[in-house]
């Protein structure tokens, strides 16, 4: 099985350098991984591909030596465990707020004894049935990993008993989410306390913690406040930036 980058960093207690993908572009996996990302996190909460388009990208990111943190679109236990059968290396599941959906989540994705997910041993991770028996769900349990996000109130009010649920290796804020609900919610919660209280309960329990920084200043910031899962980088992004300058290009040749 291929060994994960991601918990390799953070198992030597090192930032993981991550970047974020929403569309079917196997090149961008190429390229992540040629400027020495360990991880590019794949968005099919608010994007949408067929099966197997996500089962094509997930043969370039073996192919180019790159983890997948794949963001699923369902709580289906089948499914959930299929991304990791067809190469994913972890999965980030959004708006868990509650340990129990936490425990529910790690019972889904892990072999026993930590979990429940079924066995097949046919697909991508283990070689297509080259790799089985006990080896093969002892490597997966130690080189897949689950990452929830904290996005509501209720998730920040349950992070520590969330951070404590064993199988669970990060916790990932969701800034737009949370932030939403803040706004529209009377309490004296703030983002910036949130993040205090994450980075709090993720030491306590030795677990990682992050959110996306779209900045320089921001991974500045997050990583002095103990932050390893950071998402900086990706495609959206790029493109804007490209197409704002080429516009403003434009613009100083042939005038507004």
């Amino acid at each position: 099985m291929r060994k994960s980058k991601l918990l390799g960093k953070l198992r030597a207690n090192k930032p993981a350098r991550m970047c974020a993908l929403g569309h079917f572009i196997p090149s961008f996996i190429c390229q992540a991984a040629h400027f020495g990302y360990d991880a590019i996190w794949l968005d099919l909460e608010h994007r949408a591909m067929t099966d197997r388009e996500v089962q094509t990208l997930l043969a370039y990111f073996h192919r180019f030596d790159i983890d997948c943190m794949l963001r699923a679109p369902t709580l289906e236990k089948t499914r959930l465990y299929r991304y990791l059968e067809d190469g994913a290396n972890g999965l980030m599941i959004p708006h868990v707020s509650t340990a129990e959906k936490a425990r529910m989540l790690v019972d889904a994705v892990k072999f026993p004894p930590i979990g429940d997910r079924g066995l097949d041993g046919a697909g991508l991770d283990s070689h297509f049935y080259l790799q089985g028996g006990d080896e093969y769900v002892e490597e997966a349990n130690r080189e897949t990993f689950l990452v929830v996000q904290i996005e509501t109130l209720q998730a920040v009010e349950n992070v520590e008993e969330i951070a404590a649920v064993n199988g669970v290796d990060g916790l990932f804020i969701g800034p737009g989410d949370l932030g939403l609900r803040i706004r529209r919610t009377k309490t004296d919660m703030t983002l910036e306390l949130a993040y205090e209280k994450v980075a709090a309960a993720a030491k306590r329990f030795g677990k990682a913690w992050g959110c996306p920084a779209p900045t320089p200043e921001a991974v500045e910031k997050l990583h002095a406040q103990g932050a390893q899962l950071l998402a900086h980088g990706g495609e959206f992004g790029a493109i804007v930036d490209m197409l704002r300058r080429c516009s403003e290009n434009l613009d100083k040749v042939y005038g507004q």
